[in-house]
């Protein structure tokens, strides 16, 4: 069947079509995304104002109009932190499902560390033994850990690279103090949890999704996106370590003209990779592999394993 899932993210609306059935790879037919920045629409209040709810729903009745012109049969929507932690997220979703039809399922922090860890658990296979798997989204960082298809422990932590960014880095380029006080912030926060980590014993294999840590592996030196997903791809800390800080010297402008680096994601590109730094530091990864599979196919592969036992 032709399965479609809608991601409402705290900067993209990403549609991804796939053709999958139970006990198959789901095969990638149509991608379709606009960035909406959803984070930056809150007011004062930490509530999505009139003028967002308008701009999503006009962006979820594109991507549902996408969805019916590419046959698809069932279509998974979600929302992610932005929503989640939104001050008026009920009536958000209400309006959305009243004026779409979309019914969005909200995922808990924990519930996307779980859903992209099994993406990534079925991406490896067994293999790879103990896995841990790191991703930075635009509102949270989710963390999870274990030898199963389901992680032993995960944590939805609130540093994501636009959610950070716009807290934290208000100038362009950004002052040098405000890059030393976010770097402080993240490393304390990303303590808090290494011992429910490190107790578990050491890694086998350590992996990372999402589009920070796409980009920050190719201005490393990894494979264009063009050469397709089964190119391995991998981000050393050595490498990460020696571009923050020339990240950090650069504009928003300067940082999209480097490679792999979209204009959309350059603003945030730097609290990305300090957020990337001290998670590969204080969990003492060395290098890491991006995974092609994330917090999408690991939504998709959910329900295909629920058809499968009907």
């Amino acid at each position: 069947m032709r399965l479609g899932v809608l991601d409402v993210g705290s900067n993209t609306v990403h549609l991804l079509v796939v053709d999958a059935h139970p006990g198959a790879r789901p095969l990638p037919a149509h991608s379709h995304k606009v960035e909406l920045r959803l984070s930056q629409l809150l007011d004062d209040s930490g509530a999505v104002g009139d003028d967002g709810v308008d701009r999503l729903i006009a962006v979820v009745h594109e991507a549902l109009r996408a969805a019916e012109d590419k046959g698809v049969e069932e279509l998974l929507p979600f929302a992610t932190s932005a929503v989640r932690e939104a001050g008026n997220a009920d009536e958000v979703l209400a309006r959305v499902r009243e004026e779409t039809g979309a019914e969005l399922q909200v995922l808990s922090g924990e519930e996307e560390a779980r859903l992209t860890f099994l993406a990534a658990r079925r991406w490896y296979g067994w293999s790879a033994g103990k896995l841990l798997v790191i991703d930075i989204g635009g509102g949270s960082l989710e963390i999870a850990y274990g030898l199963d298809e389901e992680p032993d422990t995960a944590v939805s932590l609130p540093f994501g690279a636009g959610r950070l960014t716009a807290g934290w880095l208000p100038t362009d380029p950004p002052e040098a103090d405000d890059v030393r006080a976010l770097r402080r912030h993240v490393r304390t926060g990303i303590a808090r949890t290494v011992g429910d980590f490190s107790r578990l014993g050491a890694p086998d294999h350590v992996v990372a999704t999402s589009k920070t840590f796409k980009q920050l592996a190719r201005l490393a030196g990894a494979a264009r996106s063009a050469e397709g997903p089964y190119v391995q791809r991998e981000l050393k800390r050595e490498s990460l370590e020696a571009w923050v800080p020339r990240l950090a010297a650069m504009t928003t402008a300067e940082r999209a003209e480097l490679p792999g680096v979209s204009e959309a994601r350059a603003g945030q590109l730097l609290a990305g990779a300090l957020v990337a730094e001290g998670a590969m530091d204080l969990f003492g990864v060395e290098r890491l592999e991006i995974c092609p599979w994330a917090l999408r196919e690991g939504v998709i592969l959910r329900r295909l394993d629920h058809m499968g036992r009907r």
